[in-house]
């Protein structure tokens, strides 16, 4: 059971990042952004692009070359997410579309992301390295591989990163008052159409860096951040949505929880746990752990 925890944290550390990135985009613009999973698979196949030589740092089972395929990650799905905004969803705001049009575009845009990782880099799995890395042994009998371990302490390091931009920078209070009300950071003088393009940056970054750590946790594969996406907005809404500490949280919930659930069920059917947590919180606590009442 520890094994599973442990093991469950390290996957919550991935959902985190996306369930984060996903609900500042919500609690922003107020709708539910579809293409968020795969957004994340981009980042995943512009790391396997870029990735280069051969090595190893340390005990990991890459070598240095996987810094700047991290780093080229982010920065391109950081700028294809503000360009996407730019081209779909501000002409749409503009003309005042309503939620459900602005949650169906991202819809769209999901399917046209993923078909574009198909036809650039086919539907076979791939992997950043091929063989088998062997785990280290922990204290209370727990195992662990040295890339699991850096996978949990890199999206540590980022969400601290992250609070630290939300909550000590000027950056941090603009989007938090544009979250809170948009209208009223407007006449206050706050530019809200450069908090919007903030936000859509470091959503689609967190997103591009989710999609290499998940890659590297298992492998890449089209499919890999739309089967991401149930645990993403099940974190996102088990936390509140709009709230970046309660996507940690509900993160944390999801993930140990569906690797936890392997002790009784076939792991095919994990899954199902998120859409069971999902359903459990809109019926007893619709508005999530940390959400406040509208």
């Amino acid at each position: 059971m520890a094994q599973l925890v442990v093991v469950g944290l390290i996957v919550s550390s991935v959902i985190a990042l996306g369930a984060i990135g996903l609900t500042l985009i919500y609690g922003v613009l107020k709708f539910a952004h579809f293409a968020h999973g795969d957004l994340m698979t981009t980042g995943a196949y512009v790391a396997f692009m870029v990735l280069f030589g051969g090595g190893h740092i340390g005990p990991l089972s890459f070598g240095y070359g996987m810094i700047p395929a991290i780093l080229a990650a982010v920065v391109i799905v950081a700028a294809l997410s503000v360009a996407i905004d730019r081209v779909v969803y501000r002409p749409l705001r503009r003309r005042k579309a309503g939620l459900v049009i602005l949650a169906m575009a991202s819809l769209g845009m999901a399917m046209i992301v993923r078909s574009l990782v198909y036809i650039i880099w086919g539907p076979d799995q791939r992997f950043y390295v091929l063989g088998i890395q062997r785990a280290k042994q922990l204290p209370f009998g727990i195992m662990l591989k040295p890339d699991q371990m850096f996978i949990g302490c890199t999206a540590l390091v980022v969400m601290a990163l992250v609070y630290l931009l939300l909550y000590r920078t000027k950056l941090g209070k603009a989007m938090r008052a544009t979250a809170d009300n948009m209208e009223l950071a407007r006449v206050s003088g706050i530019d809200t159409e450069w908090v919007v393009s903030w936000t859509w940056a470091i959503g689609g970054g967190l997103a591009g860096l989710a999609g290499v750590l998940l890659a590297i946790q298992s492998h890449l594969m089209p499919e890999m951040g739309f089967l991401l996406l149930l645990p993403l907005f099940a974190a996102a809404i088990l936390g509140g949505v709009g709230s970046p500490q309660g996507a940690l949280v509900g993160a944390i919930i999801v993930g140990v929880s569906q690797e936890v659930s392997t002790q009784w069920i076939p792991p095919g059917y994990k899954p199902a746990i998120a859409f069971l947590l999902l359903f459990a919180i809109l019926l007893v606590r619709p508005r999530g752990l940390f959400g406040v009442k509208s």
